[in-house]
């Protein structure tokens, strides 16, 4: 198995440059929201460390995140992609098929035991002894506890691995569950979302790779260098938000402009992701961009908590529990208040200096 060479020599094998390799190191890092200071051990790590075997299991699921994983426009993390889990098991991706590829998961279980990274994409069914995802005549719920018991990490991919996603959502015929409430003795980290983010996704296996640790969690388990700041505190369109300028019907004049999408259902102010910042498509697009309101996928239990197109969430803004209905009125008065102030404190100082002068 090509575990062996570091990504410096598969980067190099590809006719990628010294300068395009820092790049990416230095992409990374910032991505990671390292200090410039930790980038020579990112760039040593990537240039000495062999790659981390990496076996990506599959359960319920759409398989969108391994789409989006595969699809990154950036060149230098398309590469690393496909050579970071070296395809030596991927259901998905994988040429081979059958008992061939289950010797696969097998013998890297056995050769590199404590040492690869356990990668989840899709929930887990539990009723009827997991009977509804079966593969190669074992249910995924043993697969799953069996690969697991010898990894060295493990990462829950996108939403369905996370917290369940539509599966899990009421009525849950199947009892589908999270990775999280079936491991419970390995460090556990979350990447939701409905899919990830590509670069996202990477910087997690990067972060493992380079430090030999996941990197620092939420309260959620989620990394906080990608789910630290709410979509809506990034967004481009949280002025029109902070003055009250609201999308109200997909086919007005209103939607043309890019007003704030709240009240049609965007769940930005509620949502902690990357997705104002890092992007999909090289930086270039996401939801709120192309004119789609924010769903909350990276959030527990997302698909619960629709309809998707309805506003329901209260958000504190210049007090709790403040609407939307209310921040342009507030923020208006406030404006206002601030104004009639200033003008008072000006008409005083002038009578003072007025009466100074008398004296």
């Amino acid at each position: 198995m090509p575990t062996t060479q570091t990504f410096a020599e598969v980067f190099e094998s590809r006719g990628i440059s010294r300068r395009d390799f820092l790049k990416f190191c230095s992409f990374t890092s910032v991505s990671l929201g390292l200090a410039p200071s930790m980038l020579p051990k990112v760039v040593e790590a990537m240039e000495k460390k062999p790659r981390l075997p990496v076996i990506w299991l599959h359960g319920l699921e759409c398989t969108c995140c391994t789409e989006s994983f595969i699809r990154s426009s950036h060149p230098m993390t398309a590469d690393l992609v496909l050579n970071m889990i070296s395809l030596d098991y991927d259901e998905t991706l994988n040429a081979a098929a059958g008992h061939q590829l289950e010797e696969i998961r097998k013998k890297i279980m056995k050769d590199y035991n404590g040492k690869y990274i356990l990668a989840v994409e899709g929930n887990i069914p539990t009723k009827d002894n997991g009977v509804y995802c079966m593969i190669g005549g074992e249910s995924f719920l043993n697969i799953v506890k069996e690969t697991a018991a010898g990894a060295a990490a493990v990462i829950a991919w996108g939403a369905c691995a996370s917290f369940g996603c539509v599966q899990n959502a009421h009525p849950n015929p199947t009892g589908a569950v999270p990775v999280s409430e079936i491991i419970k003795d390995k460090p556990i980290v979350k990447v939701p979302g409905c899919p990830p983010i590509a670069e996202v996704m990477t910087g997690v296996i990067t972060h493992f790779h380079t430090f030999g640790t996941l990197p620092e969690l939420d309260r959620l388990g989620r990394p906080k260098a990608f789910y630290g700041t709410r979509i809506h505190d990034k967004c481009y369109r949280r002025a029109f938000y902070d003055a009250g300028m609201f999308v109200h019907a997909f086919d007005e004049e209103s939607t043309r402009k890019g007003w704030c999408l709240y009240k049609m259902g965007c769940k930005g102010p509620t949502t902690y992701n990357s997705c104002s910042k890092i992007q999909w498509n090289a930086g270039t697009s996401f939801p709120i961009g192309s004119g789609h309101p924010c769903i909350g996928c990276s959030e527990p239990g997302f698909w619960d908590k629709g309809p998707f197109y309805t506003r329901l969430a209260e958000v504190s803004f210049l007090g709790t529990d403040t609407t939307a209905d209310k921040i342009g009125v507030v923020a208006v008065g406030a404006a206002a208040a601030g104004a009639a102030a200033h003008a008072a404190v000006t008409a005083v100082k002038k009578q003072k200096a007025g009466n100074d002068e008398k004296k």
